[in-house]
């Protein structure tokens, strides 16, 4: 009796049929996430190191969600295989445009989303590989050279998804396709010339080394860290924290100063004293100050201190040193532990600081 009645039909199909869909469906949501990790966890046995120094967890963390949709994609595959459209509907077969084309075409551009998600994915867990095993070196240009090539990587994959999507769900012809795209290249170089410009430039960058990744450079009026050289731009991140893209072009066309590459950094500035200070104060205060940079152990012995000259309202004396890093966090510390000990000096030389006036005459 009751195979009787899950023979009974609606819209073509029996309830035997429909419950293999619905079924498949229900298991796939509740067993995706079990199957995907699953499958994961064999992956990485698989393919995954001991010493990767990444672990397992990590590569699941990555791969479950991708996994876990080719996964219900392929169980509602099995599920709607059973069904078939009312011959009443009257519709045309998947080969014409019609209902079943965009439904055929729209599970295929899923399925082959899901398989390119995956290979995304692995990507970027090769990336955290190679980002650990750089860290464990000397060579910033690691640092520098693995984000470009995992995404020259990951563009050529996007290309050959794209290509698969175009050949084998929109039916495109490759081969015609690819001989239109050589007539038309020169129209698309043209257009894409800045681009290809700035392309050439990330070339340059990597063949030359101007600068690497960590490195604290100057380009017009933009002074910070680099972070990332991409296809197209450099990426530099102040000291205000404002994360600047500058095009690659720019970056080798430009004066750049690499102040990572300095030996050190220079400090040059005034201090003035007032004008009731003594020669015996002005000749002892200069003394101890370059005594001081002289003894200190972030700077060599290059640093020059001397009385300048007699300013509108104060005795200026200049100050020059170096700091023997060429680190910014190295830099201020050091200068603010220098005007520290100045302060110090002028004090117990019973000097002070002088400060711009101006001496106004009145007539009774």
């Amino acid at each position: 009796m009751k195979i009787n009645f899950l023979q009974n039909q609606i819209l073509g199909n029996t309830l035997l049929d429909y419950c293999w869909l619905f079924g498949a469906i229900l298991l796939g949501f509740i067993f995706k996430q079990l199957i995907s990790k699953y499958l994961s966890q064999l992956l990485y046995k698989i393919i995954g190191r001991k010493d990767d120094n990444i672990g397992a967890e990590k590569f699941n963390e990555l791969l479950v969600k991708p996994i876990g949709l080719c996964v219900m994609l392929s169980i509602i595959y099995i599920g709607a295989s059973h069904i078939s459209f009312p011959l009443s509907w009257n519709l045309v077969e998947k080969e014409e445009f019609g209902l079943k084309m965009f439904l055929n075409k729209g599970f295929s551009l899923l399925y082959i989303y899901s398989i390119f998600w995956i290979i995304i994915r692995f990507v970027d867990y090769i990336s955290l590989i190679l980002h650990k095993k750089a860290e464990q070196t000397e060579n910033r240009m690691d640092d520098q050279l693995i984000p470009f090539v995992i995404d020259i990587i990951k563009i050529i994959t996007y290309i050959f998804g794209l290509i698969i999507v175009m050949g084998n769900v929109f039916n495109v012809n490759i081969t015609a396709l690819a001989t239109g795209l050589g007539i038309g290249g020169i129209a698309i170089a043209m257009a894409s010339k800045e681009s290809l410009e700035n392309l050439l430039g990330s070339f340059t960058i990597f063949l030359d080394q101007p600068f690497t990744v960590g490195d604290i450079v100057t380009v017009g009026t933009i002074t910070g860290t680099v972070e990332k050289v991409g296809f197209r731009s450099t990426r530099i991140r102040t000291f205000d924290k404002s994360l600047v893209t500058v095009p690659n072009k720019k970056m080798i066309d430009a004066e750049l100063d690499n102040l990572g590459m300095r030996p050190v950094r220079r400090v040059k500035f005034n201090i003035g004293l007032t004008y009731e200070t003594t020669p015996e104060q002005i000749k002892a205060i200069v003394f101890e100050i370059q005594e001081m940079i002289n003894k200190h152990k972030d700077t060599n012995q290059e640093g020059k201190v001397r009385f300048q000259e007699f300013g509108s309202s104060s005795l200026d004396i200049l100050i020059v040193y170096f700091v023997q890093s060429p680190k910014w966090e190295t830099l201020i510390n050091v200068k603010e532990d220098i005007n520290y000990k100045i302060m110090e000096i002028v004090k117990r030389n019973k000097s002070d600081f002088a400060f711009p006036s101006t001496t106004v005459y009145l007539n009774k």
